[in-house]
């Protein structure tokens, strides 16, 4: 029959003194406390290695900061990991390397390789708009905090306060990335689950707010505003370019002249400039090929059709046409966004078809087969569309001088 060791009491431990050399006190199943001569006293796991079966120990703890039942815990523990075949001081490393490891990985650090994975798959403007915003709100406040500890309610407070001022629609966009964010953590073995799945409701959703625009029949307004405005050549021409051309501001001001192809007529915004993480090909008009031809004396050696006052090198703001749009009286009327929706409503009610109009303004189809169909077989419906508005346009400047309005208006050096 096995020999059963008598398990210390904490006074045992307590009152154990050094000796000239160091001695074991058994606790029993492994279990050993080391008395130092110089009064130290040391938790000591002693087991065999289960491949070699040499006895090897393994230090515990010291006391009384460890305590014996924590002592025993320790112990146990180990004795289960034996039971798996695991030798415990292997079991110990990989567990200080997870432990390292998940506490290296902050929710910055963790963020920023997502970003990295994200960057190729969406437009530059959108890229730096999730990059500012998450350091802006988020990385102050959690991205030190390992991801591991990244929780719900501590999350929600940082977020109350944009909540309480109102900015409802970023609360939205941040709480949607902390969550792509927490699920590439999930999905690459960081963490084992996101808390932070169900935020969302921790907040009111934002009042749907459409951006001013003006009427269909208000389009002879603006154009003769446009006629007479104090405003530079290179703003008004991104403005006439964006009514003509249906897109978004930011895509406006960004065209690059090597987009562009004069012998094809066509226009092609590469996939890293869209907001729908796809290129966009907009058919040119007379008018709009009128445009270019009086912006190529001015920057077509340049990178960018439309180029920045302060910069050359660089393209005009996406806000310039907002700001000239105010000037003109326009002020919570019409924004250069609306100007899509003025397009939009006066196509539908012409008659044209919505899938084509729809293609035109560069909105995703969420039927990927009839988005495929729209992307080759619509093009020459756009044409013919495209073709009207930039008439239908030019036709409501009558009395006023539009710039795209005759391909023989040219920019005197």
């Amino acid at each position: 029959m096995p020999k059963t060791t008598k398990q210390l009491s904490d006074t045992e431990v307590k009152l154990a003194r050094p000796k000239a050399k160091e001695y074991n006190l058994a606790d029993g199943k492994g279990l050993y406390l080391r008395v130092k001569p110089i009064g130290s006293k040391l938790w000591i796991f002693n087991y065999s290695r289960p491949i070699s079966k040499k006895r090897a120990n393994l230090g515990l703890g010291s006391y009384p900061e460890l305590s014996l039942s924590e002592a025993r815990l320790k112990a146990q523990e180990l004795r289960n990991v034996l039971a798996n075949d695991i030798d415990p001081q292997e079991y110990r490393q990989e567990k200080k390397q997870k432990a390292s490891e998940a506490q290296d990985n902050t929710f910055q650090h963790v963020a920023n390789k997502w970003l990295k994975l994200k960057q190729p798959n969406i437009s530059e403007s959108y890229y730096k708009m999730i990059s500012n915003r998450l350091n802006k709100y988020i990385f102050s406040k959690l991205g030190k905090v390992p991801i591991h500890k990244i929780n719900a309610v501590n999350t929600i407070k940082v977020l109350t306060p944009l909540a309480d001022e109102n900015k409802l629609e970023t609360v939205k966009k941040l709480c949607r990335w902390v969550n792509e964010i927490m699920m590439y953590a999930v999905n690459t073995g960081v963490i084992h689950s996101n808390p932070l799945a169900g935020i969302r409701k921790a907040f009111n959703a934002p009042k749907v707010v459409n951006l001013p625009t003006i009427k269909p029949s208000e389009l002879p307004e603006l154009m003769a505003r446009l006629n007479v405005a104090n405003t530079k050549l290179v703003t008004r021409c991104l403005l006439e370019w964006q009514l003509h051309t249906m897109v978004r501001p930011a895509e406006a001001a960004g065209t690059r002249w090597d987009e562009i192809d004069l012998k094809q007529k066509l226009w092609t915004i590469p996939i890293e400039r869209m907001k729908m993480n796809r290129p966009h090909i907009v058919p040119l008009t007379e008018q709009t090929l009128s445009i270019l031809d009086i912006l190529k004396p001015l920057s077509g050696h340049r990178e960018f059709v439309f180029p920045s006052d302060h910069d050359p090198k660089r393209s005009a703001n996406s806000q310039s046409a907002n700001r000239a749009l105010k000037r003109m009286g326009f002020h919570n009327r019409l924004v250069s966004h609306g100007l899509r929706a003025l397009a939009s409503t006066t196509l539908n009610e012409q008659g044209f078809e919505p899938d084509v109009i729809e293609a035109a303004l560069a909105h995703v189809d969420k039927n990927a087969i009839r988005a495929a169909y729209n992307r080759s077989d619509y093009l020459e419906k756009r044409k013919k569309l495209m073709c009207w508005w930039s008439e239908h346009i030019e036709a409501a400047a009558n009395g006023s001088m539009s710039l795209s309005g005759s391909r023989k208006f040219r920019l005197v050096k």
